[in-house]
């Protein structure tokens, strides 16, 4: 049987190989299968095959394809450190290229660098640092300083810059003059109240596509696959990015074993923006490395707290025990939508904005702080338990018993759920980089609608 589209998933435990066929205008789903990834055996493509034997099963037919395309968040992910002038400014706009990119933040400073800070970066070894400061034509110093630093540390990885335009000149001679790997793209933050992070979004994924294949077990994913690999995360949000056009301002939450990752695609409301007093990205990702259902079960009941998860779950501590990213039954799919419903609405409230006061000379003013959410049409959830639990619609309803909070900026308690039913986001954000067209086909019969659309 020819493929004509073959697009793998590889996560840190288990690799996902869905096909796809061009049939006349529209794109069928042919078969999806699966296998742990084979990071440990020094070799991820082991997994990779292995998924496409189970494949071969599935279909009763010998298969070859026409395109072979991946995403990864296996081998750790990108690692990064970002280091701009005032935190609230350039550093921010930094750390939202970023985390758009599906870059791992590890650590991040403001200001001029202190010896403690090289230190800490050491200790790190990030495969990648990110360097911003100054609006354009302003301050200077400050970057050029830490530029120096940098460049001197003993550190054989790629350096962007993407801060004062005034300076890059100076600040590639810095680092060229170490022989250093330094990449020059546009300031994140080229004037007040504007940012500017695609560009720096766009180089930071590059750099992922040349790291993926120096990666422990990565580095055979070329004999593979034809396309550059794209991280995952960033996949996903290319697929929310899509959502947006199709249906307006839209949120994706992907809750996972380790993580709970949200993606927002939406400029808010007009009276919100009317009083935001610092600028915000169209497209937002936060991710919150403390909460999943499965690595961050035990972190995630911490913070819920013993005494009331008893009251809903006597055994709880026994089903801890033998908890798996694969519930073997009812009992543990049910704690694991438990836990998931405390991901979702504390991952929501973390990436909301919120109203604030404060007091001027003429009295107390009400300003807008963070991402607003209340424009946000759908939302629609991806990942393991949100594609294919029964208890995924019982999380997404968790936010309408959700105490009203008027200071935070959340989606409206009438928003509408969607969901990824064949757990193809990340497939659909790297098939948009090759025909977007088709992405958005795949995209409309994947979704599944709470409500009929």
């Amino acid at each position: 049987m020819k493929i004509d589209l073959l697009v793998a998933e590889i996560g840190s435990t288990t690799t996902v190989i869905t096909a796809y066929q061009l049939i006349e205008k529209n794109v069928e789903i042919i078969a999806q299968t699966e296998s742990y990834t084979t990071i440990d055996k020094g070799d991820v493509t082991i997994g990779i095959e292995k998924a496409l034997k189970n494949m071969e099963e599935k279909v009763k037919d010998k298969i070859s394809w026409e395109k072979f395309l991946a995403t990864s968040s296996a081998a750790g992910g990108l690692s990064m450190t970002v280091h701009g002038l005032v935190y609230d400014m350039t550093v921010r706009a930094a750390k939202e290229a970023a985390l758009g990119a599906g870059a791992i933040l590890k650590y991040i400073t403001s200001g001029k660098l202190r010896e403690t800070h090289l230190k800490q970066i050491l200790k790190i070894k990030p495969k990648l640092i990110l360097l911003s400061g100054g609006v354009d034509y302003g301050e200077e110093e400050t970057v050029l300083y830490n530029a120096e630093l940098l460049s001197n540390l003993p550190l054989d990885i790629p350096i962007i810059y993407a801060g004062n335009t005034a300076v890059k000149e100076e600040i590639e001679e810095i680092f060229k003059e170490k022989n250093k790997n330094i990449i020059i793209t546009e300031n994140v933050y080229p004037k007040i109240d504007h940012l500017n992070v695609e560009p720096a979004r766009k180089i930071i994924q590059e750099v992922f596509s040349k790291h993926i294949i120096h990666a422990p077990g990565m580095e055979k994913i070329y004999d593979v696959v034809d396309e550059e690999v794209i991280p995952t995360p960033a996949a996903v949000m290319n697929t929310t990015e899509l959502l947006n056009e199709l249906y307006g301002d839209v949120l994706t939450v992907d809750i996972g074993g380790a993580t709970t990752d949200i993606d927002s695609v939406t400029d808010g409301s007009p009276e919100i923006q009317k009083i935001l007093v610092s600028p915000q990205p169209r497209s937002k990702r936060t991710v919150d490395g403390d909460m999943g259902i499965y690595v961050n079960a035990h972190n995630v009941v911490e913070m819920i707290g013993k005494e009331q998860i008893k009251k809903d779950f006597e055994n709880y501590e026994e089903i801890l025990k033998n908890i798996s990213p694969y519930p073997q039954n009812d009992e543990q799919e049910k704690f694991a939508a438990y836990l998931a419903k405390f991901c979702f609405l504390t991952s929501l409230k973390r990436h909301a904005g919120r109203i604030d006061y404060i007091f001027t000379p003429t009295g107390r003013k009400k300003v807008a702080q963070g991402k607003d959410l209340t424009a946000v049409k759908t939302i629609f959830g991806t990942g393991g338990i949100l594609s294919r639990s029964k208890y995924k619609k019982e999380i997404f309803e968790s936010l309408k018993q959700l105490k009203n909070s008027e200071d935070l900026l959340l989606p409206p308690k009438d928003v509408t759920f969607a969901y990824d039913k064949n757990y193809i986001f990340a497939n659909i954000g790297v098939i948009a980089n090759l025909d977007k067209e088709i992405a958005k086909k795949i995209l409309q019969n994947d979704i599944e609608w709470s409500e009929k659309k």
